[in-house]
């Protein structure tokens, strides 16, 4: 008698399926960020399809990767727009590690760069002087310190950013504002937000030449001396005054158009003082034949740099960002040394709304992250 011997259906792979239902939608794809793929926030192989308003279906791909636990959260793309409860707070992880092979979940709201925000969480916001000195220009200036929110029951010793156009970084009555105030009370709930802001005030009708270093396209300019207020004058104060991590790895300055032009030359002149740089739509145009062989007359030292631009503020701001990037990492005297992540939106407009969406991202890489450029 021939047997014919039943199929084995026992070693078949299973593969599990999530349903999204979200009330709060809006065009932003969806994503699944997990301890399947390293918690990437923008995996497309993750990518939620869109069924309907409010609705997404993903199917896991087969593989052992799949079958034991899986721990995930859902984001819009990035860490800036993940999923919240309705009360607009942190949601926990959500994990799956039962035997079923369809699992239905609900996303009340989502972040929307990083906000909202617990009033809780906002920084300590500290007025330094109405009129600090500056003796290198001969003048006075006003200057905030915006400190961790829970920097008096606290401890604990912090990294330090400077940063310029203060008048425009947490003023509610500014038409230009990057709401850093905001950005750092959330960031704070997911461990990035523990660091020192110091925000010196821009001078003006002469904030263009106080921001020009050397002899450029906009004339001579003061530069030199303001970068040397922030590295000889004001560091040492803010040190001594303030709970800081005054090492070079923990000190960061940035700013923005003008702000950021000086800003790379105080990274790239003092190295020993700065070894993080956040520049943000720099004025390379004033300076467009920029001559780098001053570098060779400086220790280098690692160094992190985040370059941002936007493709809609110029004809010419990427490719000034990207040939700048370009040079510092060919440099030989910086070779290894110089790491730069440069970030470009191409819809990017040449205001502070654009640059406040980069601000966390910014700030996150530079002194949060353990991420490769």
């Amino acid at each position: 008698m021939k047997v014919t011997q039943s199929p084995d259906f026992t070693t078949a792979t299973k593969t599990k399926k999530i349903i999204l239902l979200t009330p709060n939608d809006d065009d932003r794809p969806v994503y699944i960020a997990g301890n399947f793929n390293n918690w990437a926030t923008q995996d497309y192989k993750f990518r939620m399809e869109k069924i309907k308003e409010g609705r997404y279906e993903f199917t896991f791909p087969e593989g052992k990767a799949f079958e034991g636990e899986l721990i995930y959260k859902f984001t819009k793309g990035d860490w800036s727009e993940v999923e919240i409860d309705r009360y607009g707070n942190k949601t926990p992880n959500r994990t799956w590690n039962d035997s079923d092979l369809v699992r239905t979940e609900k996303v009340a709201k989502w972040r929307h760069n990083w906000l909202p925000y617990r009033p809780s969480q906002l920084p300590k916001i500290h007025l330094i002087s109405e009129e600090f000195e500056i003796p290198q220009l001969n003048k006075t200036r006003k200057i905030w310190a915006l400190l961790p929110h829970d920097y008096e029951t606290s401890d604990e010793h912090y990294p330090v950013l400077y940063l310029q156009d203060a008048q425009n970084l947490f003023n509610e009555k500014s038409d230009f504002n990057w709401q850093i105030d905001k950005k750092l009370a959330v960031m704070s709930d997911y461990g990035i937000g523990k660091i020192i802001i110091i925000a010196i005030e821009h001078a003006e009708t002469e904030r263009i030449q106080e921001y020009n270093v050397g002899r450029t396209l906009l004339g001579v300019g003061h530069g030199k001396k303001y970068i040397r207020f922030i590295t000889d004058t004001l560091k040492p104060f803010v040190d001594k005054t303030f709970r800081t991590k005054p090492e070079r790895e923990f000190t960061g300055i940035g700013g923005s158009s003008m702000g950021g032009l000086v800003s790379i030359f105080s990274g790239l002149i003092y190295p020993e003082v700065f070894g993080k740089l956040m520049v943000f739509s720099p004025s390379l145009w004033v300076i467009p034949k920029i001559k780098l062989g001053f570098l060779d007359f400086f220790e280098p030292q690692e160094t992190h740099m985040y370059l941002y631009a936007g493709g809609d503020e110029s004809e010419t701001m990427v490719n000034h960002v990207t040939k700048l990037r370009k040079r510092l990492l060919k440099r030989e005297s910086l070779q290894g040394k110089m790491k730069i992540r440069l970030s470009i939106n191409m819809e990017g407009k040449h205001n502070e709304t654009y640059w406040s969406d980069e601000f966390p991202k910014a700030i996150e890489w530079l002194f949060f992250s353990d991420k490769p450029d």
